[in-house]
């Protein structure tokens, strides 16, 4: 019995058949679940007839549109392994990830044919087929006289589905390979915990050459037989207007923010909602806050990474907790220890490990690295900071790179940003450690004002004073006008610290603040 996760879409698929699984928005086409599969059935058929058979990695760049997620299926279907890209990258980056991932195809947007086909030759790559945002190119042109049948390609549960190449923030973007198990296990387990029906209608807004989109929005909807309504990129404005034809809205922080700022956002516009749920970046309080005083809606917050897809989240039914990712889902287990890897107690915050069936098994052709990020009995370290509750729910801190040890002592970053996003008229912050002669690393707070807010440093630090030992307030608050992210709204700390290293000097000292 083959362990393909497409054959536990398709059973979906033929079930709901004449249902309607995407509506494209913005050009007003509409896909059933029938005409999606058929259409997945005709570019694996091309595919394979490029020279990709099972185990072949076909790299991907293009822009979001219903024939990328129709191609994403054509892989899982023909057995390959699926590798997207960010369509931001750059030629030096895409070129690591083909030389890395050794491709048998590509497909990249036609406008970028030129400019990466010598890469692609480089990487050994096979052939290139374009595909642009209206979902025209050679690979649909070619695909279009293929038969709409296809039997899905045997494989077992372990065999790779999907590579995701992570952030790189600590050095070259490294493949994290999913399997066919790791992918339907934790389809299941959402559809099961957030209560996804053929009934649901997901706003979808999100890229989908992210686990976000394509392996928690998407797989949410594809395996319910919900309907999508397919936004190719958020638009806040947008998105309000289309809130009464939705059940289900998923997004990242940054777009809640962008939400809260549409006046025409209220508990009328989105009382069919049923839920909203954010992941990808930390959900500040102060935000989960605004939401809820706004539509009276509670956002389920939840946390995953590209290696473990989704671990933890707040309760579909039950307390939902602002600054909380909640407890782990059926199957996934979380503990906390130091760093001699001794398990702590609740409310001790500590390394972050996890283990289930959603874990993948290591970092691609990086055996030493994966001897680093296991334990002997499978925890993977997920580099995170956090704690646990008494009754379970998991509290994160930070990234333990971005731990900020100042004078010894140990300050973890989300407790300092949340004291300060709760100062009136502070829209958002960043806490960051830079170089000092005294503390070797200062406590220092990057922030955002509302529009026209005069909150000061003098503010901020009072709030900081009041409620946390004087070790961890700031030794100095800069206003920035926004911080910088990466695309799926995470806050780009490290660059941060590049663009401020040089603040505290050689003689810089000071004690909370100046």
């Amino acid at each position: 019995m083959s362990g393909s996760f497409f054959t536990l879409l398709q059973n979906t698929f033929q079930h709901h058949a004449d249902r309607i699984a995407l509506e494209e928005v913005e050009r007003g086409r509409v896909f059933t679940f029938a005409a999606l599969e058929a259409l997945s059935a005709r570019l694996a058929r091309l595919l394979v007839r490029q020279g990709a058979g099972r185990g072949d990695r076909l790299a991907v760049q293009v822009e979001k549109s219903p024939e990328a997620l129709a191609l994403y299926l054509a892989a899982l279907r023909a057995g390959l392994v699926f590798v997207p890209m960010n369509p931001a990258y750059r030629a030096g980056e895409v070129s690591w990830i083909l030389e890395n991932a050794e491709p048998a195809l590509f497909v990249v947007d036609p406008a970028r044919m030129e400019e990466l086909r010598p890469l692609a030759q480089r990487a050994g790559v096979r052939a290139l087929l374009t595909l642009d945002a209206q979902g025209r190119g050679s690979l649909t042109e070619e695909a279009a006289g293929e038969p709409a049948e296809f039997p899905p390609v045997a494989v077992a549960a372990e065999d790779p589905a999907a590579m995701l190449y992570t952030s790189g923030t600590t050095g070259r973007p490294k493949g994290a390979p999913l399997s066919h198990g790791n992918l339907a296990s934790n389809a299941r387990v959402l559809v099961e915990a957030w209560e996804f029906t053929a009934d649901d209608v997901l706003l979808h807004a999100l890229p989908i050459y992210h686990a976000h989109g394509l392996f928690v929005a998407a797989h949410c909807a594809l395996l319910a037989g919900a309907t999508m309504l397919w936004l190719r990129k958020f638009d806040a404005a947008r998105v309000v207007e289309l809130l009464p034809r939705a059940t289900v809205f998923m997004g990242v922080p940054t777009m809640y923010g962008r939400l809260l700022e549409r006046p025409e956002l209220d508990r009328e516009r989105t009382a069919g909602m049923r839920l909203f749920i954010s992941g990808s970046a930390p959900l500040s309080p102060e935000l989960w806050r605004a939401f809820r005083a706004r539509t009276g809606h509670e956002i389920l917050e939840r946390y995953g990474m590209s290696e473990i897809l989704m671990h933890t989240g707040n309760p579909y039914r039950g307390e939902r907790r602002p600054g909380t990712v909640g407890r782990p889902f059926p199957g996934s287990e979380v503990k906390i220890v130091d760093d001699a890897g001794r398990e702590l107690p609740p409310g001790e915050p500590g390394h972050v490990l996890v283990r289930g069936p959603n874990v993948f098994r290591g970092y691609w052709r990086l055996p030493e690295k994966n001897r680093e990020e296991f334990t002997p009995d499978g925890w993977f370290r997920t580099g995170d900071l956090g704690f646990l509750s008494e009754d379970g729910y998991l509290t994160l801190v930070g990234r333990a790179r971005d731990l900020i040890i100042t004078g010894g002592l140990n300050v973890y970053p989300r407790e300092v940003e949340d004291v300060i996003d709760a100062v009136p008229g502070v829209r958002e912050s960043a806490v960051i450690g830079l170089p000092h002669p005294d503390f070797g690393e200062a406590v220092t707070a990057v922030v955002v004002r509302e529009p026209d807010a005069q909150v000061d440093e003098a503010a901020i630090l009072a709030a900081c004073r009041e409620r946390l030992a004087n070790y961890k307030v700031p030794k100095r608050v800069v206003f920035v006008e926004e911080l910088p992210r990466n695309t799926m709204g995470k806050v780009q700390k490290r660059l941060l610290q590049e663009r401020l290293a040089t603040l505290y000097g050689a003689t810089g000292s000071g004690e909370g603040g100046t």
